[in-house]
């Protein structure tokens, strides 16, 4: 028997008490129960009991259009009711709130949805709202409630969590990304935050490496963070910064940190160390008291404003003559760092006004406190790393070059010759 026969015989209904039936139990088709001839062949015992039921259910020609879309189904090579459309419903996260979706499906699980795929549950955009937010300090709890209150959608803390942790792998290929063979000036410097280790919060140092780039360009080179700020330490990050591809950093800025400038010179020893100014002054300032300090200043700014180095230590004669009885400590500071002090007095005016002083780095430490203040510590090195690159990034938008740049460097391409990317040889 043919399929078209099989299915014809099945789903061609009709009632018991319409259509004849002989002594044997044989409905005959001839006629359906409209008095309409089918043609169809008469189907005696089972199938004809359950013609005659599915008659009663339905009207007759409802159920003869079904019949005869499924058999033309059949006669394709598929399964109806394997094809048989459902649905499923879902709620993403979008710009505007919550959506609820109905999204499509069928049995056998080939549909694919194109604008919105599977296990979905963000629009595209979303994952980096929130990490706009955490980049601008607010805690996984903050960026709960903002999301609650602006777009009227609840998000757990996991979520927020787990999105802000793919930004690791951004960070460690940024903290072990290749660096380019010479910077003018790297200025090195350390800020203090607050870390969870072994159960204790402890202060620890987030060492950064901030260098200006022969187009006058900022650029973060790294960030480390260790327990202690130490010259052994810092020999460490110059290491670091060799294997990186660093070969040469002609004027390097310190905060004074002893034995620092001998750490520089052991891994770039062609590099000149410029002690900072500013953190000169200010550990000098620790020694004066408040109503002599508007006294003091002008004749420790005098100093570093002279035009020469010969010149620079007669103010400093000068200094400890009028103030060496008074503050006896103040004088002696300054000679013992004279030998890294001395170098900006080499260069001239456009040089010296970006080497005296971390004030480029200060800045940007300024920027990162104000994001992790609101924090009273952070879980662990790899939450704070986390803060601390997105911090970085945002701030680096801001940034612009030294006013005097063009200026300084001609004259970095002249003292430093070769050394100087873009040099004539």
């Amino acid at each position: 028997m043919k399929p078209s026969e099989t299915f014809s015989g099945f789903f061609t209904c009709s009632s018991r008490e319409n259509h004849s039936q002989d002594s044997a139990g044989v409905v005959s088709d001839d006629t359906n129960p409209l008095g309409e001839t089918t043609g169809d062949p008469p189907v005696s015992g089972p199938m004809a009991a359950t013609r005659g039921v599915l008659a009663g259910m339905f009207g007759f020609r409802e159920f003869r259009s079904g019949q005869e879309a499924v058999i033309g189904t059949l006669l394709e090579g598929r399964s109806a009711l394997a094809v048989m459309p459902t649905g499923s419903g879902k709620t993403v996260l979008s710009d505007d709130g919550g959506l609820d979706l109905a999204v499509p499906r069928d049995r056998n699980g080939t549909f694919e949805p194109g604008i919105v795929p599977k296990g979905e549950r963000r629009l595209e955009g979303f994952d980096e709202r929130i990490v706009s937010l955490y980049a601008r300090g607010m805690s996984v709890r903050e960026i709960q409630g903002h999301l609650e209150e602006m777009y009227g959608v609840s998000v757990l803390p996991d979520l927020t969590s787990r999105v802000t942790d793919a930004v690791l792998e951004e960070v460690r290929e940024w903290r072990h990304r290749p660096l380019d063979p010479v910077y003018p000036v790297v200025f090195f410097d350390a800020l203090r935050v607050k870390i969870r280790d072994e159960g204790l919060v402890r202060n620890k140092a987030v060492y950064l490496a901030l260098a200006i780039t022969s187009e006058g360009d900022k650029e973060v080179l790294g960030l480390w963070i260790e327990q202690s700020e130490g010259a052994k330490f810092w020999l460490k990050v110059m290491n670091e910064l060799q294997a990186r591809g660093l070969q040469d950093i002609l004027v390097a800025v310190v905060d004074g940190l002893a034995g620092f400038p001998d750490t520089i010179g052991t891994v770039f020893p062609r590099t000149a160390v410029q002690t900072c100014i500013v953190h000169l002054i200010r550990n000098s300032m620790s020694f004066v008291a408040w109503k002599d300090r508007r006294q003091v200043m002008p004749d420790l700014k005098a100093v570093y404003r002279a035009g020469t180095l010969d010149a620079a230590a007669a103010r400093l004669d000068e200094f400890e003559a009028r103030w060496g009885e008074r503050y006896p400590a103040v004088a002696p500071a300054w000679r013992r760092a004279w030998e890294h002090v001395a170098p900006m007095f080499a260069f001239p005016p456009a040089i010296r006004k970006i080497i005296y002083t971390t004030n480029a780095l200060e800045s940007l430490h300024r920027s990162l406190r104000k994001i992790i203040k609101t924090r009273g510590s952070f879980p662990s090195d790899e939450a704070a790393a986390k803060l601390l690159f997105l911090a970085i990034r945002n701030a680096g938008i801001r940034w612009r070059r030294p006013v005097d740049w063009t200026a300084a460097k001609g004259q970095f391409a002249i003292l430093f010759e070769d050394r100087f990317p873009g040099s004539a040889s």
